[in-house]
């Protein structure tokens, strides 16, 4: 049954369906509360394959949830952008599961401590549509690396994916411990208000808000990967060519629909039209042509190609010049939701499209006098979930570096920084909170227990009533 089907005939039963499943995967972990080194290993293992012996399938079904999306795109970003962390978890999961020891003081001793990484229980993943199985499997893959059962909540904008990661997980594991949730906004909203042991959710700020009350009801910890608006700065000594190029590619791959694609750009006013010419002349070297061109990406959908639409009308009523990026100056009347990249020049902040974050091939690009003012405009505005800094200059990176705030950052280059599998990933402030990705997303969802252990014959029993001199003694050595 797909997706529409469910939220037309069988809303009821599925939403009464998610207590039962979440009552399942209590008794399950109830029964396993810490699994194995071999059976976490084999469950990522499974997991692994699948993704592998299913490939064209996914691939396909991501292809045809956005109509028209780069195959190759979809496999760099959903296929290898899941088995890579996956192979990650694999290689350092024996590590991360052995127990820390810590320094115990002189007076506790015999005794001895340490700390013990503990599985949460039942995980919430509430996933979106622009990475629909990126943003479902890896955050599943280090929850059940942490010995955890896990439920996911796909976005109903990918039915077709919805679907497949319903049969895909359904054929490989048992339902109490990994299981997939269709359904619409109803669905989604009775799923943030479940009891989870951590419920981490993926998408735009406002819904992060909605889904953090929810949460709260239960005390259910929140790890929320948001977005946000992720500026470039180009310093402007550095080489606008090398800048606009790399600027070039990570904005128009996927259409713009990544949460840390560069949503504006900062120039250096005197080198605007040359950025924008060599933009257009990068463009034109990856995309010959756009309409008809099954490499660009379309826009999810017709809501959202209006809303970007909206975004342009606004800005050139206010008084924006927006560019055509359109190297074969096709039409796009026929194109279905595709849409023609722009870029915007003098842009001012009461601008929706300076204000929204962009989800879109559209470029906004601010001017500057100084590395000074692009820093203290970006401090001016939220904290973004990326910040990419162009300059070959080491001690002007670590300036950046230090004086501005995001939830990553990547020097003279655009969104790799995600893919690098030994660093955390997350957001501050209204791009998000928490973080995976890493060993960061094996504590995620790991509890940290602190165990001390006292041996047969302990000091601290003269640490308790009836108390004397000697305590008085001991606790004057340790107060001095």
């Amino acid at each position: 049954m797909t997706v529409a089907e469910l939220d037309t005939a069988q809303k009821p039963n599925v939403i009464a369906g998610l207590h039962d499943a979440f009552e399942a995967h209590k008794k399950a972990f109830a029964r396993d509360p810490y699994p194995s080194y071999e059976a976490r290993r084999a469950n990522l293992q499974r997991l692994r394959r699948a993704l592998l012996d299913r490939r064209e399938e996914i691939v396909d079904a991501v292809v045809a949830d956005y109509g028209s999306r780069s195959r190759h795109e979809t496999t760099l970003a959903e296929i290898l952008g899941v088995t890579q962390p996956i192979k990650y978890c694999l290689k350092n999961l024996r590590r991360w599961m052995r127990s820390d020891s810590r320094h115990t003081e002189l007076h506790w001793l015999p005794g001895s401590s340490k700390v013990v990484p503990q599985p949460l229980g039942v995980v919430g993943i509430i996933s979106p549509w622009n990475y629909p199985i990126n943003l479902a499997l890896v955050p599943a893959a280090f929850a059940l690396a942490a010995g955890n059962r896990v439920m996911i909540k796909p976005s109903e904008l990918t039915p077709h994916t919805s679907d497949l990661l319903f049969r895909l997980l359904g054929d490989v594991f048992p339902e109490d411990l990994i299981s997939v949730h269709r359904g619409g906004i109803d669905v989604g909203i009775a799923f943030s208000t479940m009891p989870f042991d951590h419920l981490l959710y993926t998408g735009s700020t406002s819904v992060g808000k909605s889904i953090m009350r929810a949460a709260a009801e239960n005390l259910t910890p929140v790890t929320l990967e948001l977005g946000g608006k992720s500026p470039a700065i180009v310093h402007p000594d550095h080489n606008i060519k090398h800048a606009a190029e790399r600027i070039c590619a990570a904005k128009l791959f996927n259409a713009g629909q990544t949460c840390i694609a560069p949503d504006y750009v900062l120039v250096h006013e005197g080198k605007v039209d040359e950025f924008v010419s060599v933009f257009q002349h990068y463009a034109a070297k990856k995309y010959a042509t756009m309409a008809n061109n099954p490499d660009f990406t379309s826009v999810i959908n017709a809501r959202h190609k209006a809303r970007l639409e909206s975004y342009l009308s606004d800005a050139s009523e206010k008084g924006a010049e927006v560019i055509d990026v359109n190297p074969a100056g096709e039409s796009f009347d026929d194109a279905g939701n595709k849409l023609m990249p722009r870029l915007i020049k003098n842009v001012t902040d009461d601008m929706v499209i300076m204000q929204d974050e962009i989800f879109g091939p559209l470029l906004p690009i601010v001017a500057i006098k100084n590395l000074d003012e692009a820093i203290a405009y970006v401090n001016d505005h939220p904290r973004p979930l990326a910040l990419y800094y162009f300059d070959f200059d080491a001690n002007r990176q670590r300036l950046v570096t230090e004086r501005t705030h995001a939830g990553g950052m990547a020097v003279n280059d655009c969104i790799w920084h995600y893919a690098q599998d030994d660093m955390p990933f997350g957001g501050i402030g209204p791009s998000g909170m928490g973080a995976y990705h890493g060993k960061e997303g094996f504590d995620t969802f790991s509890h940290h227990k602190s165990v001390f252990t006292q041996g047969r014959i302990a000091g601290t029993k003269l640490m308790s009533a009836p108390y004397g001199r000697f305590l008085e003694r001991f606790m004057d050595a340790f107060l001095r």
